[in-house]
């Protein structure tokens, strides 16, 4: 057991040089990810940030209101943005029949799909530390304490791992390198149909009840509550449940589909290709 351990660790070990090796080569993938979550903050605060500000908060109101609300969201978004480029290299190893090709070597179960995903999360980790870098720039000022940002980190790891297993399982059952591309979009509506952007109370009903149970406003609130002292009541115990179930449900998943026969996902792919 203990020698089956240490050879899974070794295993992944591999596969997240792999992975890093493939981020340093191709770095233009690490500036698009962090590109767009900047782009929608800067949009987001300095063209509708003085209307919307003044929604949230009306003593303090404008710019400085509103980027001390939306940053939670938009470094929600920052993760969801991995999870898509995740989704989308895993599609790739199995258009390409490497994964199948690692399969013959004998290499621990799981590896590849871990090394996926230990990859991710440092992509994730980096590209958050650019998007708090700018949202300071601009005028976020959290009122954190030190272990109030400890907390913050740990449920965006949390987060950032859960996120990645499922992202990991979407791109294991796209049919097509194309359509892995796009099949963690709804991951990134959740953030904008949810307490991400503006209030939950600003919403319709129909649409409220659904924002307040989708599992990113939890989550939203939680970073909220941690980075800028709001009130957490019971959304913490939700985002850890949330985490918990979407990565335990994303790994199960992720690991039956990769137990499959690679080689019929490599025909099928190839044949829709051809």
């Amino acid at each position: 057991m203990t020698i089956s351990y240490a050879y899974a660790v070794r295993d992944s070990a591999t596969m997240l040089r792999r992975n890093l090796k493939h981020m340093a080569r191709y770095p233009s993938v690490s500036v698009m990810i962090v590109g767009i979550p900047v782009v929608l903050l800067l949009l987001f605060v300095y063209v509708f940030g003085g209307t919307l500000g003044a929604g949230i908060d009306a003593v303090t109101g404008g710019r400085q209101a509103y980027v001390n609300y939306v940053t939670p969201g938009i470094i929600l978004v920052a993760i969801a943005g991995v999870a898509q480029g995740t989704a989308l290299a895993v599609s790739m190893d199995m258009a390409d029949g490497i994964i199948a090709r690692f399969r013959t070597m004998g290499i621990a179960r799981g590896a590849v799909l871990t090394g996926h995903v230990l990859g991710s999360t440092v992509q994730t980790i980096l590209g958050l530390v650019a998007v708090i870098g700018v949202a300071f720039a601009i005028g976020f000022r959290p009122n954190a304490s030190i272990e109030e940002w400890v907390a913050a980190a740990g449920l965006l790891v949390m987060t950032a791992v859960a996120i990645t297993w499922l992202s990991v399982a979407l791109g294991l059952h796209a049919k097509t390198v194309e359509a892995a591309s796009n099949v963690t979009l709804p991951l990134l509506l959740l953030v904008f149909i949810g307490s991400g952007f503006v209030p939950t109370d600003s919403m319709p009903a129909g649409l409220r009840a659904f924002a307040e149970y989708q599992p990113f406003t939890p989550i939203i609130e939680t970073l909220r509550g941690l980075l800028m002292g709001t009130p957490i009541g019971h959304d913490v115990v939700l985002a850890v449940a949330w985490c918990a179930a979407i990565g335990l449900c994303g790994y199960v998943w992720a690991m039956r589909l990769y137990e499959r026969d690679p080689t019929r996902r490599v025909r099928v792919l190839s044949a829709g290709s051809a």
